[in-house]
């Protein structure tokens, strides 16, 4: 039987367990992502941001910490989900461009997630008067907005118009 939440202080570390868990499927999953990807640039964004990432679960582990908790995770159900649509992708998108367009959107949609539970992550932090953790995820958050800009821009400019010629 599921632990029954009963605060909003277990609602927020509930929170940050499923962000924690899933920025560790993501971290798993980008190995296969940048081999399936054939655009350089794109290669260089998804490396990019799997080193930002690593340094975001260690802001994670701080706030964990800073909070007399066990950095662990809470399985997500969306991240895995995300990711099992990105795989999908690879093995049903031809390579190339039009494959680098699908895993863009895949990536964007979890980059939207993140953003979503940055965000409120960040709220639950400044409500409960943790500026130290809010300025934590604020820096995440961020960088999450920073990277879907990235991909945006890579999409527009040089994989779209590619994978439509295709």
């Amino acid at each position: 039987m599921a632990q029954t939440i009963s605060s909003f202080e277990e609602l927020s570390l509930e929170g940050l367990r499923d962000i924690y868990d899933a920025e560790q499927k993501v971290l798993a999953a980008f190995p296969e992502m940048i081999e399936a990807a054939s655009s350089n640039e794109l290669k260089t964004a998804f490396r990019e941001h799997r080193e930002q990432t690593q340094e975001q679960v260690k802001r994670l582990e701080t706030i964990f910490k800073k909070m007399g908790e066990e950095a662990k995770g809470k399985e997500c159900p969306a991240a895995r989900g995300l990711i099992a649509e990105a795989k999908q992708h690879i093995k049903e998108v031809e390579r190339g461009p039009l494959l680098d367009a699908a895993l863009i959107g895949a990536a964007q949609r979890f980059e939207h997630y993140e953003i979503s539970a940055y965000g409120t992550a960040r709220a639950f932090a400044r409500r409960m008067g943790d500026e130290e953790a809010a300025k934590l995820l604020d820096t995440t958050l961020d960088e999450e907005s920073q990277t879907d800009e990235k991909l945006n821009r890579i999409a527009e400019k040089v994989i779209n118009p590619k994978a439509a010629r295709a």
